[in-house]
């Protein structure tokens, strides 16, 4: 009978190799930025439809035709679509050089047809007619698969004017007397009265002027970009209150909001309560001040290789997050106490360049320069994601959970600040002009503004969280020839300077009362000011502006297309049952990473055996002669469960294997 028993498990550890087997076999094994070929292994994804087989039955190179570019845009061998009015505009704007490639040897807007060295214009490519004498201009390759057609140039908007090559430019540069379209158009029959075709582009009134014309606004707006006018908030175009603000009969009253007390003889809005903290990073770790200057001094962290980078606190349990510079790990801190260790929160192989907390949701928010992604994440970070990606060099992140809004800069080719919803969704740009290097958002929550560092403008500006009432507010003063970190309390912003080695700070509305509160900081970095006013309670918007939550939130981070923020009320929350927390940690299957999913394989294989084990000794107890009766056996009154092993009440080894099955459960939670 033992020969049988043996037989058996050999036959069920056959079983289970085979399973474990297809298992490896089937189940997808590439990293997100890999593919995989039809064999079953991984490329990079970069690799596909550039030319070269990597996948060794060459399935990377199966249909690579252009088709995902659109009519009268160019195919980058990156596989990136761009217009063809970029192409040989001295720019790289394929990120491979591709579309920069067919123009040498050939003056500005115009293109080179290939080995036949000949030059066609820019405007002459994909018009249903064949220039180059090897019919480059009208390709496959370059003009898509459609039946060729006269070329027709997207239609401008109307505060803009369209060149006779198809470009899109301002309107105002119209007859400035200063071509600024490559074929000179915007300067021909400039004797006309532009202001008779659609106002001239202009939002209100459009004056005529014998060379070009002007837009005009009413009383109580003003011009933005030359062509449209916002109306003007009194209230921050004289920009006197801390706060809150009244416009009443021509004149403003001001006052402070909950939590703060306004001083009687500055008439500036000061927190109550311990006096705030300003925290910043530098090359010797974390350092700190009073707002003061009466207090500094340096925290006894233990972190891992202490740099500059950036920082974010959350003030209810005076916790900080940091992030090295360069670095993709985030680390959290505790500001109690004396000497601290730095906890791992999560691990990465990309770059932090922002930080963010979200102190509502219980949530962190941070950039990655190297991936060019937004991402979001538990605070114990276990559960994280890419929220917003494609992004051209993000630099900096803000938040305001009690109004459900995102804040994001990236100072690439196109540095530009933008907006949207805490999930990600509602993406709205909101400063595309007048900004080259913006390095740091901060927010000036009482007041609704955005402020953010332009470290190659040397300036601090803001913005209302709509785009509108810009202002710079602090411009280049000799301490601003390099900024990294930016915060915003009470009536001033603060800075770090990394030219100067200095932690500085300036009056939040003129940049005046400049403020060298400390010099000779190694590299400084984030800079931050910890108080709990800055982070009030509130009710939540469960991830949509203006609609407030007046019940639990609940946050999926792991839902399909975006995050998911539910607000379950009192009622509902009964039926749910009682494991699912406020913050959902609910890992599905798709998700789990390799070691997650090898522990959980090897916890079946395990249980297997185990069953097989019990099997066997099952059958050979049944039929093996009668044992006597002082042998022990189980009692009913113990559990049932056939994965207990009984052992005498006394021993020490009492429900072994179920406290071992846990401890394994949860490690692989």
């Amino acid at each position: 009978m033992s020969h049988l028993g043996g037989l058996f498990l050999l036959l069920s550890l056959l079983t289970w190799h085979h399973i474990w087997g297809a298992a490896g076999h089937t189940l997808p094994i590439c990293q997100g930025r890999e593919v995989k070929c039809s064999d079953g292994s991984c490329i990079p994804r970069q690799s596909v439809c550039d030319g070269n087989k990597d996948c060794d039955d060459g399935s990377d190179e199966y249909q690579c035709s252009h088709v995902w570019c659109k009519k009268d845009e160019y195919a980058c061998r990156s596989r990136r679509c761009i217009s063809l009015h970029f192409l040989c505009n001295g720019i790289d704007d394929c990120g491979d050089g591709s579309d920069e490639a067919p123009c040498q040897n050939c003056t500005a807007g115009s293109i080179s047809c290939g080995q036949s060295d000949m030059c066609v214009s820019r405007n002459k490519l994909c018009d249903g007619r064949t220039d180059c004498s090897n019919g480059w201009d009208e390709s496959q390759e370059l003009c898509g698969l459609e039946q060729p057609r006269p070329q027709t140039s997207a239609t401008c908007k109307s505060s803009e004017f369209q060149c006779g090559d198809g470009q899109c430019i301002h309107l105002a540069w119209r007859c400035d007397n200063s071509p600024d379209c490559s074929d000179g158009s915007d300067e021909d029959n400039c004797d006309q009265d532009e202001c008779q075709v659609n106002k001239g582009g202009c939002s209100h009134y459009c004056i005529d002027q014998p060379m070009g014309f002007i837009c005009h606004c009413p009383d109580n707006m003003r011009l933005v970009e030359d062509s449209h006018c916002e109306e003007v908030d009194l209230c921050l175009e004289r920009d006197v209150c801390d706060q809150l603000c009244v416009h009443t009969n021509r004149s403003l009253t001001c006052a402070c909001h909950e939590g703060y007390l306004m001083n009687t003889t500055t008439r500036a809005c000061q927190a109550k309560g311990d006096e705030a903290q300003l925290v910043f990073t530098s090359s010797k770790g974390m350092q700190r001040i009073s707002i003061s200057h009466t207090e500094y001094r340096e925290l006894e962290l233990h972190l891992p290789g202490p740099g500059p980078g950036p920082v974010a606190p959350l003030a209810s349990n005076r916790t900080l997050y940091w992030a090295q510079q360069g670095q993709g790990s985030i680390y959290r801190v505790s500001m109690e106490g004396h000497s601290q260790e730095a906890v791992v929160v999560l691990k990465d192989k990309g770059s932090v360049s922002g930080l963010a907390v979200d102190w509502i949701h219980q949530l962190l928010y941070w950039t990655d320069m190297k991936s060019g992604s937004v991402n979001v994440g538990l605070l114990h970070g276990l559960v994280h994601r890419r929220l917003i990606t494609g992004l051209d060099k993000p630099s900096g992140v803000a938040v305001d959970p009690l109004q459900g809004l995102l804040f994001w800069a990236q100072c690439g080719k196109s540095p530009k600040i933008e907006r949207a919803g805490l999930d990600g969704r509602d993406r709205t740009a909101l400063v595309t002009s007048l900004i080259r290097l913006p390095v740091a958002l901060a927010l000036d929550v009482p007041r609704q503004l955005l402020y953010w560092v332009d470290q190659q403008m040397r300036s601090i500006s803001r913005v209302n969280f709509k785009g509108h009432d810009r202002k710079t507010v602090v411009e280049s003063n000799g301490y601003l020839d390099r900024p990294f970190g930016l915060t915003v309390f009470e009536g001033f912003v603060y800075w770090s300077e990394e030219v100067t080695h200095s932690i500085c700070r300036a009056n939040k509305h003129n940049g005046s009362q400049l403020q060298v509160l400390l010099k000779n900081v190694t590299s400084p970095g984030g800079v931050v000011v910890s108080h709990p006013v800055l982070q009030p309670n509130g009710p939540s918007v469960c991830g949509s502006p203006g609609s407030a939550c007046q019940h639990k939130c609940v946050v999926n981070l792991l839902a399909a297309a975006h995050p998911e923020f539910s607000c379950i009320s009192p009622e509902a929350e009964l039926n749910k049952t009682r494991e699912i927390p406020a913050i959902s940690h609910t890992v599905p299957t798709s998700t789990l990473s390799d070691s997650t999913f090898a522990g959980i394989l090897s916890l079946i294989i395990f249980l297997s055996v185990l069953l097989v084990g019990m099997a066997l000794w099952w059958w050979r107890e049944e039929f093996r002669p009668s044992r006597p009766l002082n042998v022990q056996s189980f009692s009913l009154k113990e559990s049932q469960d056939p994965l207990i092993i009984q052992a005498p009440p006394a021993g020490p080894n009492t429900c072994l294997v179920k406290e071992t099955l846990l401890k394994l459960d949860l490690d692989g939670e």
